[in-house]
């Protein structure tokens, strides 16, 4: 029999409960703000949605598609080898989140993985690459089944992150 400590519970009723549609909802408008002020508060150590899911939350920093600014967010990367995965489900929502168009207008960017600075290039994938890729993601955080059947108007689009030759 598996034991499981009161962290790996709270950890899947975290993901269980974002896989709904009303917690996705609210998730998709206090996330962002709540991860960015408890990243601040701990000095780079930890997001919120890191402590309460289980998951790495990287910070990925952008530059404006429209501004020119740059901003730094959220977003749950997924290592794949040398690479980092983005899903841009954005919680299932019927558009694409912000730092997506960032990537398209301005694919360089800076992501903090681990602790570990990278700059890298975004890359949209296609065809089987994405398939397998959205496959990873789903393994690793099954509430984006959910989001891809409840975006159905947007196919989500998968990138890869990779870091720059020096």
């Amino acid at each position: 029999m598996e034991r499981y400590s009161h962290t790996g519970r709270l950890h899947r009723l975290v993901r269980r409960t974002a896989a709904t549609r009303p917690m996705a909802r609210l998730f998709a408008v206090i996330q962002e703000p709540i991860d960015r002020f408890v990243y601040r508060i701990s000095r780079g150590r930890v997001t919120a949605s890191s402590w309460l899911g289980g998951l790495e939350v990287s910070m990925l920093t952008t530059t404006g598609a429209r501004t020119g600014r740059s901003r730094t967010l959220p977003v749950l990367a997924l290592p794949e080898g040398e690479r980092m995965l983005l899903i841009a489900s954005n919680f299932g929502r019927s558009h694409n989140p912000s730092w997506y168009h960032n990537l398209r207008a301005n694919p360089r960017a800076t992501i903090v993985f681990g602790g570990i600075r990278r700059d890298v290039v975004a890359r949209e994938l296609c065809g089987p690459e994405r398939e397998r890729g959205y496959r990873l993601a789903e393994q690793m955080f099954p509430a984006f089944t959910h989001y891809r059947r409840w975006a159905a108007n947007r196919r989500i689009p998968v990138l890869s992150l990779e870091t720059k030759g020096t």
